[in-house]
């Protein structure tokens, strides 16, 4: 065991997701002594870091241990080796003096420019041609990077202020080291749920250390105890996020919330959502942002669901900053309803959107459904006039769905409806698709109704509205 250091390799035993064990290849990225017994942080190589943990010494298998690789030393201008890197401790403490903190981001997915695809496109069945569908060119832009902001938190019951950050879609790699990789929240405990974290968040140090961080499920301000979180409760008015309810029907709600009006909320939201998206990028500003939070109401209140930040002001046309739906709520259709619900707000705007890139590997899942649902039910519904063949154009697509020109070729690309006929490019629709579009659509049961949207679209661009 004295031979296990950080940056060795070495098989781990786990469980997959069959309850079966397995031996992945692991990375051993801290050591610590609990009660004179060494334990192991581990990132299994080629896994989501969601499934980074503490291991025991009995399920490393040593036979295979691949020591790192000593790093050469560089000289410096005065023929003098550099200096030794940064350690652990050492990184934190720079971190939170620079108030910035970043992890690794996800591969963006490609994304094929409209021009590459000439007019016009046909549809076609099983050999007759069905949809033709003419596309347009695409707009280049430059990319963007943007995020919600952290502002000051009440420290009232002793625990100092977060460092003010903002969150962001967009990460830089260069931020990505020892300290953000490994988690420092043990579990979270948010009105009946417990949750345990899947990446970093950078919460005040002194609560990293306790076996559960306790938040206030309606204003979501962080306590250290349980007996802390009571006495808040005593003093806590709300019963829902803070903004404007725009959206409601049944139990769902949503609400706008201004980064400028609710920096404590924004906040506290991000360090939350931090928890559960590695690529969510830190830095400064709530102000240009704005926030919506889907909630399920029952009698104690409004519960948070989920949420998405937004750019009060983007000119690369995004509509989405960062998008969570919490665990307890995932699998169950929410995260297309909180999608759905952008391109809605899309649609009163009226323009087109797009989420800002690359996306975290389960936004990417999702998204990618949600585009695929939303285009196949357009090009089903078309029917022929005069026996002829139906037409749609891209552009038209875009409009009738507020999906960016872009994304709605890259679907089309993704799902293999795109062929070369006769000299033309085509759009074909097997009975396969059609099929699975179909039992798609049957379990998808929430969706937003349009007449319970109250939302009217503020001009950001006078920056008094601020």
């Amino acid at each position: 065991m004295m031979e296990v250091i950080e940056g060795c390799r070495l098989p781990v035993l786990r469980r997959n997701q069959e309850n079966e064990d397995e031996w992945p290849l692991a990375e051993i990225l801290s050591v610590k002594d609990i009660n004179g017994r060494k334990v192991f942080y581990v990132h299994y190589i080629d896994f989501n870091k969601r499934l980074d943990e503490w291991v025991t010494p009995e399920r490393l298998d040593l036979k295979k241990i691949q020591f790192p690789k000593k790093e050469a030393k560089t000289p410096t201008k005065n023929g003098l080796p550099g200096s030794r890197p940064n350690s652990p401790e050492r990184e934190l403490k720079r971190k939170l003096e620079a108030v910035s903190l970043a992890t690794q981001c996800s591969p963006a997915t490609p994304v094929a420019a409209a021009s590459e695809i000439p007019t016009p496109v046909y549809a076609q069945q099983n050999g007759s041609a069905r949809r033709p569908v003419s596309v347009g060119a695409g707009r280049k832009r430059k990319a963007n990077c943007l995020g919600t902001d952290e502002d000051s938190q009440d420290s009232s019951d002793g625990i100092p202020s977060a460092p003010r950050m903002t969150g962001s879609l967009v990460s830089d790699r260069s931020h990505d080291d020892i300290v953000t990789r490994m988690k420092n929240i043990e579990c979270i405990e948010l009105g009946r749920h417990r949750l345990k974290p899947w990446y970093f968040s950078p919460y005040p140090q002194e609560l990293t250390s306790l076996p559960v961080l306790y938040l206030c499920e309606f204003c979501l301000k962080y306590l250290k105890s349980l007996k802390c979180l009571q006495r808040h409760l005593t003093k806590c008015n709300l019963r829902h996020p803070p903004g404007n309810e725009i959206y409601r029907k049944g139990t769902i709600s949503f609400f706008e919330i201004d980064g400028r009006k609710n920096k404590n909320y924004s906040q506290n939201l991000c360090l939350l959502a931090k928890c559960f998206l590695d690529h969510k990028t830190l830095y400064y500003d709530t102000d240009p942002f704005l926030f919506y939070v889907m909630t399920e109401y029952d009698c104690k209140g409004f519960h948070i669901v989920g949420y998405f930040s937004k750019e009060k002001e983007s000119t690369e046309d995004y509509n989405v900053a960062c998008i969570l739906t919490l665990p307890p709520y995932q699998r169950r259709g929410y995260g297309k309803l909180l999608i759905e619900f952008s391109y809605e707000l899309s649609k009163v705007e009226g323009k087109t959107g797009t989420p800002e890139k690359p996306l975290s590997d389960l936004g990417l899942l999702s998204y990618r459904s949600y585009w695929s649902q939303t285009i196949l039910e357009i090009l089903m519904e078309l029917k022929s006039e005069n026996g002829e063949r139906p037409q749609i154009t891209i552009n038209e697509i875009s409009e009738l769905t507020s999906i960016k020109k872009e994304d709605v070729i890259s679907t089309l690309q993704y799902l293999n409806l795109i062929n070369y006929y006769k000299g033309q490019y085509i759009l074909t629709l097997s009975e396969d698709i059609v099929e699975g579009h179909e039992k798609a659509m049957m379990k998808r049961h929430l969706r937003i109704d349009s007449k319970c949207l109250h939302f009217t679209p503020k001009d950001w661009s006078k920056r008094g509205k601020w």
